[in-house]
Parts: structure tokens; C-alpha cells; sequence
């Protein structure tokens, strides 16, 4: 490498530098936002002020599997489009995109980017570079892709490069919190009403169906001192009695559950390590037939959780060894996080769960037909889970069991 060369690439070292402090500066600015479109207006702000060349830039938010514009400067490119062949093919290969026709040179050569003609894009001319970050969880993709276009640019250097892709990556963090707090907020609205519903049920249950179940009860009580225990009418006595008394205890376990959702706190940041450390030993000692494997060290996180998300991880623990025969063994897992959430699995060898159960089995009162249990645990996790802004699923394991997946937001 020649003097020249040399004291070019100090240069644009040089600036790349400078410029990826300015956008420090911005990046700053952008977290302390509240929508998505204002980290938008914020950025197209910023581009023409501290990248070179003075671009033109487009937002486009990564959601779900699709892509939508919130933002833009770029002539062609207008809120509510199609972002283009050129921001699909970013966030679809993630991989940095610049579109230039041959007449312009490009100084910096990296695996990181792909090179594409106009005529691949549909392009009008100019330079557009593509500048894509992509989260991945259980709901699905987020993030951004960042797009900024110079007219008559015809040298590309890492200093116009490499601060778009810095940009990119802050704005993309930004959406994605933005999108988590706004996902955590629905959350509590949707627990909220279902409190409220279940609060009306319960006292229609208590009060309406408990007080005639309490009438059932005794007249049938009565009959049974009075029938002769091997009569038919004194059987049918006897099943009365056995029949309302079962409903009443149903009834009560109904209040208890309510009375659970009700006294839920907000969600906190906690050490996900302890919380899970305490069940598993409290579980193996209570359950002889119960086997987990367990490495503390893979859950060193700080989750966003109340005070009763240990009890979301014993009853599915505890489910393992009761709704399974002989011994079951239980794997406790940490999927690697995305910046945002992380996945607790707990997958075990059991029989697994039963045709036509697996579809409802979060709702309350669902339960399989062998079991004796009131179909309200994993009712209540899944209501606590998504209280803390998390999401609860369910698949079979690959040891031929269940496999449930619970989402937290990392904290």
C-alpha cells in the first residue's frame, strides 16, 4: 500500500470515527422516546447532519414479517409505501445493501456488503445504501432498516458506510423497546378487563350458584340420614350430596384463583437464577418420581416478573410428575436471548399432552380427560405470564413430551 493510499485510509478511519460519536449524540436522544414515529422524525433529522454527502434517509420498521415506512425524505419513497426490492433484500439476507451503478467507485471493501445494480432494484439513479437490523423472538422479527440515498455521490468510502450501519443499529434498539414497553402496556389493560371478568363471574358463582348449591347440599344430606343406604332412591341421595359438594369445592378454588389474579403486583426486574433455583429444589423434594436437570449458570438474567412467577414454573413442574406415569425426567433451558426477551423451556419426557387438549389448554378450566385436577394452572400462568408483558406456548419436546416456552422481557 503506496504513502497515498495509506494516509486516504487514515482519513476515512478518521472520520468514520468522528462521525459515529455525533450519532452517540442522537442515539441518546432517540432512547428516551416514546413512539416509533418519533425515533423516525429524530433520524431523518440526523442523517443529512452528520453523514457525508448530506442524504437523504427513509425508516422502515421491521414488524412482524412485514416492513412498513413511518418516515421519509427519499423523492419516490413516502410514508405508508412499499419500502422497495432494496430494504426487502436487506432485512430479508441481513446483510448491508448499497445499489450504485458502475461509474462509482466504492473504496471500501468488506464481506458486510452486497453490491447491486440499479436495474436489480428499480432504482432511479444515485447511490442508496441499505443498512438492516433484525431482532428475532416468539412473536417474530422487529427492528429497522435504515435507507439513505446521496444524488451524484461517486466515491463510496467506509466513512459513508459504516456510520449509516452504527445508525441503524441504535434506531432499530429504539423501535424494539419502544415496541416492548407499548406490548408490556397492552398487556396490563388486557389482564385488567380479564380481572374485572372474572371477578363478575365469580360472583355469580358465589353468590348466585353457591347459594343454591348450598340448598342441594343440605336437603340432600338430609335425605341420606333419612333413605336406606342400599335403596336406589338412597344411592341417588348419595350422589346428590357427593355431586354438589364437588361443585361447592369448585366453586371455592374459583374464588382462590380470583383472589390470586387480584393480589398480583406489577411486574419488577428480577434475577431469574434464584427464583428458578428455589422451585426446582422444592419440586425434586416434593416429587421422588421428578428428575431435572438444571445448570443454574444458564439463567443469570434479570427478567421483568411478579411476585408469583415461581408459581407459574411449579405448576408446570409439578404437572410433569403428577399427569405422567413413573418416573419423568424435566429439562430446564435458556434459549440465547434476543435484546429484549428471553425463553425459559421446560421440556420433559412424558406422555405428552393429549389430542384435542393442546389447543385450549391455557384456558381456564381445561383439562385432559385423565385428569383430576380443576384445569385452572395454566390458566393462571398464562394470565401471569402476560401480565408481566411474556408469552406462554407449548409444543411437544424432542424427547417425546411437552416442551412449554415462556417469553419475559429482559430487564
Amino acid at each position: 500500500m503506496g504513502q497515498e493510499d495509506t494516509t486516504a485510509e487514515s482519513d476515512t478511519d478518521e472520520k468514520t470515527i468522528k462521525t459515529a460519536g455525533q450519532i452517540v449524540k442522537y442515539s441518546r436522544e432517540i432512547y428516551n422516546l416514546d413512539s416509533v414515529e418519533e425515533v423516525a422524525m429524530i433520524t431523518l433529522e440526523a442523517v443529512p447532519h452528520v453523514i457525508e454527502g448530506h442524504p437523504t434517509p427513509a425508516v422502515v420498521e421491521i414488524r412482524g414479517d412485514g416492513l412498513r415506512i413511518p418516515e421519509s425524505m427519499i423523492a419516490g419513497i413516502d410514508t405508508g409505501d412499499d419500502p422497495g426490492v432494496l430494504a426487502k433484500r436487506a432485512y430479508e439476507e441481513e446483510q448491508l445493501m448499497l445499489c450504485a451503478d458502475d461509474s462509482v467507485e466504492v473504496t471500501y471493501d468488506s464481506e458486510e456488503v452486497t453490491r447491486v445494480r440499479p436495474d436489480e432494484t428499480g432504482s432511479n439513479g444515485g447511490v442508496t445504501l441499505a443498512a438492516p437490523t433484525v431482532y428475532s423472538d416468539e412473536i417474530g422479527d422487529s427492528g429497522a432498516v435504515l435507507l439513505v440515498h446521496w444524488d451524484g455521490l461517486e466515491i463510496v468510502h467506509k466513512h459513508h458506510i459504516k456510520p449509516v450501519d452504527y445508525l441503524a443499529e441504535h434506531v432499530a434498539t429504539a423501535v424494539v423497546n419502544i415496541r416492548s414497553r407499548e406490548r408490556l402496556e397492552r398487556a396490563r389493560n388486557d389482564l385488567a378487563k380479564r380481572k374485572e371478568m372474572i371477578e363478575v363471574y365469580e360472583r355469580l358463582l358465589r353468590h348466585d350458584l353457591g347459594n343454591d348449591l348450598q340448598v342441594i347440599t343440605g336437603f340432600s344430606d338430609a335425605l341420606v340420614d333419612i333413605l336406606d343406604e342400599g335403596t336406589k332412591a338412597g344411592k341417588y341421595a348419595d350422589k346428590i350430596f357427593s355431586t354438589s359438594n364437588s361443585a361447592a369445592e369448585l366453586i371455592e378454588r374459583v374464588g382462590e384463583t380470583v383472589r390470586t389474579i387480584r393480589e398480583q403486583g406489577q411486574a419488577e426486574p428480577c434475577e431469574v437464577r434464584p427464583i428458578l433455583t428455589e422451585v426446582v429444589e422444592d419440586v425434586e423434594t416434593k416429587y421422588e418420581s421428578l428428575s431435572v436437570e438444571y445448570d443454574a449458570t444458564e439463567f443469570e438474567y434479570r427478567a421483568y416478573v411478579g411476585d408469583l412467577i415461581d408459581s407459574v414454573f411449579t405448576n408446570i413442574l409439578s404437572n410433569a410428575a403428577v399427569h405422567n406415569n413413573g418416573f419423568v425426567n424435566v429439562r430446564l433451558y435458556a434459549e440465547e436471548p434476543t435484546p429484549d426477551t428471553v425463553v425459559i423451556g421446560i421440556a420433559d419426557d412424558g406422555t405428552g399432552i393429549a389430542d384435542g387438549v393442546v389447543e385450549d389448554i391455557f384456558e381456564m378450566g381445561k383439562k385432559g380427560p385423565d385428569s383430576e385436577g380443576t384445569g385452572f394452572g395454566l390458566g393462571l400462568a398464562k394470565t401471569l405470564v402476560e401480565s408481566y408483558g411474556g408469552s406462554i406456548a407449548v409444543a411437544e419436546s424432542d424427547r417425546g413430551g411437552a416442551d412449554f416456552r415462556i417469553t419475559l422481557d429482559l430487564a
